[in-house]
């Protein structure tokens, strides 16, 4: 998918958040996006292959990512963004979705849910190669029946009640989820680069 008219120039990348400076600024989540980032290193083969991959030509040298602290996919999400942009040396710059409306309308997950996390990837000179939205297949597919689950087991349930049990059964996968977060990141990245 060419991105020739993307409000996302050069100039516009570096006038995002840098991973360091993002967390200085973040309101909600602080400890929990440490603890995804400090749990969750990258394997020695996944950031070999990630240092490869930013090495070609065309590799990937820049990497966008859209976000918000109170995003559960975000919290979960972008820490290992983070890890993947530093062990593969790509500059990493992050913008908050809901003052981008701008960028995030160019990725619109199924053209119209303003999802996130997004990550997009450019080359050293800003082209762009490829983008990845929220979460991997697999927790879209276990999130859906774990939603399914819990209003079946309480269908009297608050709307609070359930996102805090919701929350409570995707912590127990997050280390998986983070696994097929890097997966997909992979096979999306090697297929886009030619």
């Amino acid at each position: 998918m060419a991105r020739e008219t993307s409000v996302v120039t050069p100039q516009k990348f570096s006038e995002g958040f840098s991973y360091p400076d993002y967390m200085d600024q973040i309101k909600v989540n602080k400890d929990r996006f440490n603890g995804f980032y400090n749990d969750y290193p990258l394997k020695p083969e996944d950031a070999a292959f990630f240092k490869e991959l930013v090495e070609r030509p065309n590799g990937p040298a820049k990497m966008l990512v859209l976000g918000e602290d109170w995003c559960g996919d975000v919290v979960r999400g972008m820490p290992v963004l983070a890890r993947i942009a530093e062990a593969g040396g790509m500059e990493m710059r992050i913008f908050p979705r809901d003052q981008h409306h701008d960028i995030m309308n160019e990725y619109l997950k199924n053209g119209q849910w303003m999802s996130i996390p997004v990550a997009v990837f450019y080359t050293k000179d800003h082209q762009y190669i490829c983008h990845w939205i929220e979460r991997p297949v697999v927790a879209e597919e276990e999130m859906g029946k774990m939603e399914e689950s819990i209003r079946g087991e309480k269908p009297d349930i608050t709307d609070q009640e359930f996102s805090r049990e919701r929350r409570t059964r995707t912590a127990a996968r997050a280390g998986d989820w983070i696994a097929a977060t890097v997966a997909e990141l992979k096979e999306l990245l090697a297929s886009s680069i030619s």
